[in-house]
Parts: structure tokens; sequence; C-alpha cells
């Protein structure tokens, strides 16, 4: 008998990977083997219905594929660094880790010696080129297989097919899809087609249970957050976990956010995300205080060139790592105290306490004294400054004077 071959399915165990992995070995034949890449957001428990789901589902072996410590370290301290929200609002959850996802389920074909891996991502969004272009560039000798996207398939098609292969379909259409990581989740729904609705209350998985405001305090060891409210959290990944878990009761960080996709049509998603927001917005905080202006200039624009590169699936360029070396200099100095006071949907600034604030100088007081220059320092630098557009208004002037 001809040996079978192995494909890796990528195995969320929602209905279209669901299918994916009852059509690949009852239609196509293959050996199934099926991965998850957890970034973050699952669970022990949720990590074992997926597994129990997709050995029902026939597949011959499954694996949990951790990636939560890469996905910090080789992404989301970068993300920070640099400020990270796309179009000045997301701060991209699913569009950064579908790269490690993607690379984790890649790097377990080759180690399983798999012919083929195979993704239940749609024709119509991102994913599919991120997993697309990061198994190529990984594992060019792999085949791709995509039954959703290549067969253009309904989810009743798909529920139908379940049922007449005798699954147990418990697959009744869900009004919103939520994809949760450690930098935030994002939810799907019936809103976010229409450029004119936002999604209601109960879309959201975190419900708001605060009602008074509540003061937090976030500590930054060159630009990574090591404490909340005075308590030093040695993992970076349980810091991001606690400050999620203060904000999310005050509803805080939900949105809406509105770009364009990697295959050139706009795209509407919700989120909530508050430890990425408190976090990037308390680091932002800190970094204005503790860097010069061409520091905060610059990396302002490599912040943005460095999400927008993450977004459109490029993270595996080598000018990802030219950029992620410029950011991790950035930060040498991003360390101190930022309070901020916590409210329902709403939060604010408070101060920053750093030995390395400029504001701490012995030049100045802003507004109030100068201690290091003299009136006429800046009488005299006043008027050098202003050389420049002296002489443009002079000779406009003169020029505009002759013509008449």
């Amino acid at each position: 008998m001809e040996k079978k071959k192995k494909v890796v399915l990528a195995f969320s165990g929602g209905l279209d990977t669901s299918f994916c992995a009852k059509y690949l070995s009852a239609d196509l034949g293959y050996e199934v083997h099926t991965a998850i890449a957890n970034t973050g957001g699952f669970s022990e428990e949720e990590l074992a219905r997926i597994e129990e789901r997709a050995m029902a589902l026939g597949a011959a072996s499954h694996a949990a594929l951790d990636v939560t410590k890469d996905y910090y370290e080789k992404s989301i301290r970068y993300m920070i660094a640099g400020n990270v929200l796309r179009n000045g609002t997301y701060p991209i959850s699913v569009s950064s880790e579908r790269i490690f996802q993607a690379i984790a389920i890649i790097e377990y074909a080759k180690k399983i010696g798999a012919d083929a891996v195979a993704h239940g991502s749609t024709g119509a969004g991102n994913d599919q080129v991120r997993f697309d272009l990061t198994f190529q560039i990984l594992a060019p000798e792999i085949e791709i297989i995509t039954p959703t996207r290549d067969m253009t398939l309904t989810r009743e098609y798909e529920i139908n097919y379940l049922k007449e292969h005798g699954v147990e379909a418990d697959f009744k259409k869900l009004e919103y899809s939520i994809n949760k990581g450690l930098w935030g989740t994002s939810i799907g729904g019936k809103e976010t087609l229409k450029s004119e609705l936002t999604l209601p209350e109960e879309a959201y998985p975190s419900q708001v249970t605060a009602s008074e405001p509540e003061k937090l305090t976030i500590t930054f060891e060159k630009g990574e957050p090591v404490a909340v409210n005075g308590t030093p959290i040695a993992d970076r990944i349980e810091a991001i976990r606690t400050i999620e878990a203060i904000g999310s009761k005050f509803g805080i960080g939900r949105d809406m956010h509105i770009g364009d996709t990697i295959i050139g049509i706009k795209g509407r998603v919700g989120f909530e995300a508050a430890g990425p927001i408190l976090i990037i917005a308390a680091h932002k905080m800190l970094e204005k205080h503790v860097l010069t202006k061409w520091q905060q200039y610059w990396k302002d624009q490599i912040g943005t060139w460095y999400g927008m590169f993450l977004h459109e699936a490029q993270y595996l360029d080598p000018a990802m790592r030219d950029m992620e070396a410029f950011l991790e200099s950035t930060q040498a100095h991003v360390s101190g105290t930022v309070e901020l006071l916590l409210r329902p949907y709403s939060y604010t600034l408070v101060g920053v306490d750093s030995p390395y604030d400029l504001m701490k100088t012995d030049f100045g007081e802003y507004g109030e004294v100068n201690k290091a220059w003299s009136a006429d320092d800046v009488k005299g630098f006043t008027s050098i400054m202003g050389n420049p557009m002296k002489i443009y208004y002079n000779v406009t002037n003169r020029a505009e004077k002759d013509k008449k």
C-alpha cells in the first residue's frame, strides 16, 4: 500500500480548520497532523478542548506550540519601543502574531517531515498572505494547501460536509469571531462589515465592571514594563497580562480599526487591547521626558515603518532587524515610572518620575527662569535664526515691487 502523504494543518478548532482537517484526510487522502501555535491567547483548558476536537476529526496527531515568549522577545518589545499603533489606533494584535504562528507551524512541519502544510484562511483577508509568504520563504520545498480559499467555500457548505461525514457539528454560526492573543483581541461581526456601525457592548469579551477612578503606575526599565503599581514583575509577559486585567475592567482599549489590507481593499475590525494601549501611552509619555527631540522624531518614523512592515507580512525582511537595532538603541534611558488615572472607557496620563527626565536640568525652568544663558544670548540667537526667513521676505517683496 502506498504510504500516505503527511500534511501539517494550522488548526484553531474553528469551522474552517475543522473542515480542512476532515477534507484533507477524507477527500485528499493525507495523513493529517494538526498544530496550534499559541501566542498567549489560550488557556490550558482551551488547548485541551482544541486537541480533543482535532483527534475527533481524525488527526493522526496534534501539537500545541507555545510561541508566546518568542512573540514577546522578537516582536512585542519592539512594538512597545516603536509605540506602534497602525493608523494611530490599532496595536496590530493579529497582524504581528500571525507571523510567529506561521513560523512555528512551518518549523514543526519540517521537524516531522511533512510533505505539505495547510491553513484555513479565506481569499479575502490578510492572513492568507502572512501564512503563505512565511511558508514559502522558510520551506519552499513544502506544498501549501488551502481548501477554504481555493474552493471559495461557504459556511453552510462546510457545516453540511462535516455532518455528511458523521462529525458532531456544533458549529452554529457565531455572530462574532474572536481572536485573542497576548497583545490584544480582535472582534469581527456584522457591524464591522458596515462603515456606519460600531460593535455593541456585548460583542466585547471583557465587560466593564469598574465604576470608580483607579490609579495605575507602570514602571519601565530600558523601555520594557517591569513593575505594576509598585510591585516588581520579572516576567514581561505577566506584566502585560496584569495591566490588561486592570485596564479591561474599565473598558479601556476598545476601538474600531479601519485600514488598508495587504490585498488592496479596505478592512474594518473591532478590538480590545487595554494592556497594549495603556503600555504604549505610558511608554510614549516617558519617552517625551527622556529622549531628545531628534531621537523622538526618527523613532516615530522607524516605529511607523516597523508596524507597517509587520502588518504587510514583511517580518522576515532583513530591514526589520536593522529597525529593531535602532529601536533598541533608543531605549537605553527609557526607565522610570508613569502614573495614570483610569476611569470607565478612558484614562489620563498624570505624570512621570525618572532619573533621566530631561526636565530636571540646571539650565532653566520652562516659562519661568533661564540659568544657562542670558537675555542677550537669546536676542542674538533669535536674530541669526531668523536670517533665512528675513532673506526670503526681503527678496520676495523686492521682486514683487519691481514687477509693479
